[in-house]
């Protein structure tokens, strides 16, 4: 079992509020993405479901074609930075009807990337949280200093439709997904991938312009600003509250927003206005205006109602046929895996300047981030456990989220 590696989550301080200048809107623009994975997953997974019974018999490219275009029509124009997750979830069901035709080229598609004595073990990674814990990974495979045998082809998207896609054809073996789009996935291509490990948990906060929450019992008759409805985060709070004796609706009310910079922007201009945000725009939204404090951890909050669970974000998930086929190449891109995210965890200056090196964000940006980051390599029975109560906690609320059903056993890859 590799051991666990917990930085914190990403807590950029980038500005993406009216105003910024050219390079102040590039940077919102990494925060998007970094925040996609961990916002809106489960948004339009019910309708994929359908999606997928209609499309199946299509070939690989075909599907992947009609996943894009599924997800820019589930994106719409109002979801901003919060719907990459989403698109993922939504593009989830359409890529599943790659898994008819084209993962059945799997294996001509493998052979074609077996190299020397070592297969090269293809990855995907979305950028932020995912591909920061693998830049050490990163450099080591580009400088030829991984270990004899180890060989990695590591590619960073902004999308995570064109994870699903690319992962679903056959030409991925590897990928960071949301963790509960993990789940849809599994059920929508008839268990062709399988988790192999929790790599991001929770970046949910209450924040609020003033002092008076210091519990959850604390939330009762307040109004609490949010964006992701019908989502994750809704999903995770609802339980939150309800574990807490709180009723949404009664106790509590949510108000929802399309983005998360509206809800900083209520912040900011209401005396005791309260929001849930999640890490990078924490942050930002505190580096603006100082009268605003983190109120609630919800990965605490989670811990203190479900213990035996978690608040997660993300995951690794593998195609079987991989998992099955090369299993040296598996454990090798594990190993080296499990010691790049600690090599993050107890570096800090080298891998901020690693991950400015791969683009993933400023070098600056990542030295103030990374002390604060959720990053973590969990495998194994203790992955199983964590992922597995969180998924019934979504179901229970809304079975779309994953997919429809709870994964079996085989979802989960236990070394």
């Amino acid at each position: 079992m590799r051991k666990k590696c917990l930085v914190g989550i990403v807590a950029l301080t980038l500005t993406f509020l009216a105003g910024c200048s050219a390079g102040g809107a590039a940077t919102a623009q990494t925060a998007a993405e970094t925040t996609a994975m961990e916002t809106t997953a489960a948004q339009t997974t019910a309708a994929q479901s359908a999606a997928v019974d209609q499309t199946a018999p299509q070939a690989s490219e075909t599907a992947a074609a009609q996943a894009k275009s599924a997800a820019s029509a589930a994106t719409g124009t109002g979801a901003g930075e919060t719907t990459a997750a989403g698109t993922g979830a939504a593009s989830a069901g359409q890529d599943a009807a790659a898994a008819a035709g084209g993962l059945a080229d799997e294996s001509k598609a493998g052979a074609d990337q077996v190299a020397g004595d070592a297969y090269i073990t293809r990855v995907l990674a979305l950028k932020g949280p995912t591909a920061m814990g693998m830049v050490k990974l990163m450099e080591d495979s580009d400088s030829g200093s991984l270990p004899q045998g180890t060989r990695v082809d590591i590619s960073v998207v902004a999308a995570v439709d064109e994870v699903t896609a690319t992962l679903v054809k056959g030409d991925a073996d590897v990928a960071a997904l949301p963790a509960n789009l993990a789940s849809v996935l599994y059920n929508n291509t008839k268990g062709q991938v399988k988790v192999l490990a929790v790599n991001t948990l929770g970046v949910l906060y209450i924040v609020e312009n003033g002092d008076r929450i210091h519990s959850v019992a604390d939330l009762k008759g307040k109004t609490i600003v949010t964006a992701g409805k019908g989502a994750t985060p809704e999903y995770a709070l609802n339980y939150i509250l309800e574990s807490n004796g709180l009723k949404v609706g009664q106790d509590v009310t949510l108000e929802f927003k399309s983005e998360h910079a509206e809800c900083v922007a209520v912040l900011a201009a209401t005396e005791n206005a309260i929001a849930m945000l999640p890490q990078p725009f924490v942050t930002t939204a505190m580096l603006k205006d100082d009268k605003l404090r983190v109120a609630l951890d919800l990965n605490e909050e989670w811990d203190k109602v479900s213990p035996d669970s978690a608040l997660l974000t993300g995951v690794l998930v593998g195609r079987t046929e991989y998992i099955e086929n090369e299993p040296e190449a598996l454990g090798a891109f594990m190993e080296a895996y499990g010691q790049s995210v600690a090599y993050v965890s107890d570096d800090v200056v080298g891998a901020a300047a690693l991950i400015g090196k791969y683009d993933i964000v400023p070098e600056a940006v990542a030295k103030i981030a990374l002390p604060a980051c959720n990053i973590v390599d969990i495998t194994g029975e203790d992955m199983k456990q964590k992922l597995g109560g969180y998924l019934e906690v979504l179901y229970a609320q809304k079975p779309e989220a994953v997919g429809g059903q709870l994964p079996d056993d085989a979802f989960y890859f236990i070394d």
